[in-house]
């Protein structure tokens, strides 16, 4: 209970005044993610979420997932992990199912997207591909991933993956089930346009974003992040933003 109250004390004090004094005008990359989905999916027929595990966006942000699923058309899940899939609160749609070997026919879907899975596909060239056989023409990807080149992505990268799950959970309270092996082979800027060339895509947007500190629990720490990140939201520091939105598009 003592060590609840605490973490509930360090949100408070980096939502009321950190995060506002340090970093004004940081937002959170789901947010920004959110908005761009809502864009792309308002009206849209045939939608795929590709790696949904059990939520299409954030917790703290469930009201507006049902709110975005109820005004789209057909909305479908899927995800490898079993367990994942029964624990998802919102489609009512959802296959059990590799990336690499979607089974739908060609052209099923107008949108495609995938919020913090991209960094976990091992055979990118084959899975984009199978991502562009089922789009319809003029349909698009979006995905938003973080950033290979991102401050955090590179030191993620220094832990130990024996403590990995330990410091995940400690940071993000996200369990051990959750945390999957990351390989980031589609998450840089050179690599999307490589394998979008490589696999008939266009490219249509891809934006290096901020997000929240991930060291919220750690004051004294997360006041050197926060001034980081402050640097990093203007144009010098933009290639270590730790986040990326991509928007790729099947020709017509």
């Amino acid at each position: 209970m003592h060590l609840a109250i605490d973490r509930q004390a360090c949100y408070r004090l980096y939502w009321r005044t950190l995060q506002p004094k340090l970093a004004p005008g940081l937002r959170d990359s789901q947010q920004v993610y959110e908005e761009v989905l809502t864009a792309s999916a308002r009206g849209t027929q045939r939608w795929l979420d590709v790696g949904c595990g059990h939520r299409l966006l954030p917790p703290w942000r469930l009201d507006a997932e049902r709110a975005l699923v109820a005004r789209s058309g057909m909305v479908v899940g899927v995800d490898y992990d079993h367990l994942s899939l029964t624990k998802h609160e919102t489609l009512s749609h959802r296959l059990r199912c590799d990336i690499g070997r979607l089974p739908f026919p060609d052209g099923t879907f107008d949108l495609v997207t995938a919020n913090m899975v991209f960094e976990h596909l091992d055979k990118p060239e084959q899975q984009l591909r199978e991502i562009y056989r089922v789009l319809a023409p003029g349909g698009r990807l979006i995905f938003h991933t973080p950033n290979k080149f991102g401050y955090s992505t590179l030191l993620a990268r220094l832990i130990p993956e024996a403590v990995k799950d330990k410091v995940v959970y400690f940071l993000q309270r996200r369990a051990e089930e959750d945390v999957f092996p990351a390989f980031y082979r589609t998450n840089s800027r050179s690599a999307i346009r490589r394998l979008a060339r490589l696999v008939g895509l266009r490219v249509v947007d891809i934006r290096l974003i901020c997000s929240s500190a991930q060291l919220i629990v750690i004051p004294p720490l997360v006041v050197f992040e926060l001034l980081w990140l402050r640097m990093l939201m203007s144009k010098p520091g933009k290639s270590l933003r730790p986040y990326l939105i991509a928007i790729l598009e099947k020709p017509a």
